[in-house]
């Protein structure tokens, strides 16, 4: 089994184009799942795939 990658605030807004900013808020709303560790959040990868899927569940 691989390891999910962890990725910053900005490696997944590059990931789903949306501003870090943006993905803090999701964060911070419940939205998306990440942990702040230290200041910064750390987001894995499996998490945004989840949330992706989510997204496009709700617009069907």
């Amino acid at each position: 089994m691989q390891a999910d990658r962890i990725l910053t605030p900005e490696q997944a807004g590059e990931k789903l184009q949306l501003h870090p900013f943006t993905i803090l808020n999701y964060i911070k709303d419940g939205k998306l799942r990440g942990a702040k560790i230290g200041r910064v959040y750390r987001i894995r990868e499996s998490d945004i795939e989840k949330f992706l899927d989510r997204q496009m569940l709700q617009t069907l």
